[in-house]
């Protein structure tokens, strides 16, 4: 689903040359032949996509490996919520470390430099990547949904969540092993390619019905399960009315339940926005493949990959800017840092079983339940 397609679409369509990747001038110069790439760049933009990639990969790796530190590293960051966010984060520094490198190589020169064995790995492991993170965004979304409408019934456990996340994986790897299977590389002289080689060609029944399966399932349905739960729990959090003699600590349980709520929106809609450009990409290139043959295409597909790529290094920030327990975690980790100051506060986050903002009696410790004509009910689950 990444640059193979476009060279499989140029393979297809371009009838001046048997290779896929350039238009032969066939110039005899001191009896060798020389053979032009369209889709060479000048060193300038080789220079300026090498650093836009390298900031996702600095910015993904060091932002997903300290949120997955924080949560493992602190007791009590080890929630439900938190399990999938770390599979998230998971999902995300690997995408960038062996996905992103390698086809931002392969889309500059055209050329597949790492052999079969990588070239299987890197048309199998973004489908199974992509597939983990948009489930543990789902799974959130259900959690929750459960959490906040139906707060009496009950929670996974941590045994529990983590056969949800074994499940993710062993699903996301049954849907990318057809591209894993059919991947080989071929020869076009002087240039290597990875591709897919579908069999019934590119562009047929296989390949069309594989391509609109995954889209669905990796894209279209999880977004579509995370619009509905996050309408309702949005409906119950910001559309009910709060009681005028409602405790404190009522107000700070909703408070922060929103908070959490927002802040996996805000995680949701940015990878949507980001994938968004390159599923139209290819479905456009599959009812009209001259686009593939667009002395700019090259560029275009540059820009919608490095978009869809950059999705793996913007969550650590949102939960940095949105959430005061990441924040106080990346101060931790950064302290080493000379503009990095740890304060109590930040110390307080992450240590105490009971946030120091809200002073609870006993009796707050047990389970609330208050009902009012919209009927919130709100329990002893304070938002992870």
């Amino acid at each position: 689903m990444d640059i193979e397609n476009l060279i499989q679409h140029v393979q297809r369509d371009t009838e001046v040359t048997a290779d896929p990747l350039s238009e032969t001038a066939d110039w005899l110069y001191e009896g060798n032949y020389t053979s032009l790439n369209k889709f060479h760049q000048p060193g300038w933009q080789v220079v300026l996509w090498a650093i836009a990639y390298s900031l996702i990969i600095v910015v993904s790796v060091t932002g997903n490996v300290t949120v997955i530190w924080i949560i493992l590293a602190h007791r009590r960051m080890r929630t439900v919520t938190n399990y999938f966010i770390v599979n998230l984060a998971f999902s995300d520094v690997s995408m960038a470390t062996f996905n992103t490198l390698f086809n931002f190589v392969y889309a500059l020169h055209n050329d597949w430099y790492f052999g079969l064995g990588y070239c299987r790995f890197q048309n199998f492991f973004p489908i199974t990547a992509m597939f983990s993170s948009i489930y543990s965004m789902a799974a959130i979304s259900v959690d929750r949904y459960m959490a906040i409408i139906h707060p009496l019934k009950p929670r996974l456990s941590s045994t529990s969540t983590k056969g949800v996340i074994g499940l993710i994986w062993t699903i996301a790897v049954l849907l990318a092993f057809p591209q894993c299977y059919y991947s080989v590389t071929q020869l076009y002289y002087p240039r290597t390619v990875c591709m897919v080689d579908w069999p019934d060609d590119y562009g047929g029944k296989h390949q069309l019905s594989y391509q609109y399966t995954v889209i669905g399932l990796i894209y279209l349905l999880p977004l579509l399960v995370m619009l509905v739960t996050y309408s309702m729990v949005g409906r119950s959090l910001w559309g009910a009315h709060i009681p005028g003699e409602a405790t404190d600590h009522y107000h700070n349980q909703i408070t922060a339940k929103r908070k959490v709520v927002k802040m996996m929106i805000v995680v949701v809609t940015t990878f949507a926005l980001c994938w968004l450009p390159y599923h139209i990409y290819f479905i456009l290139g599959t009812f009209n493949a001259e686009i593939y043959k667009k002395w700019y295409i090259q560029q275009v597909y540059l820009a919608i990959f490095w978009l869809a790529m950059s999705s793996t290094m913007y969550n650590p920030i949102i939960y940095c800017c949105l959430n005061q327990r990441f924040r106080a975690g990346f101060r931790h980790a950064f302290a080493w840092c000379p503009f990095v100051k740890v304060s109590e506060e930040d110390k307080m986050e992450l240590q105490h079983t009971h946030t120091f903002r809200a002073t609870m009696t006993q009796s707050h410790r047990k389970e609330v339940s208050i009902k009012t004509n919209n009927t919130i009910t709100i329990n002893r689950d304070t938002a992870d």
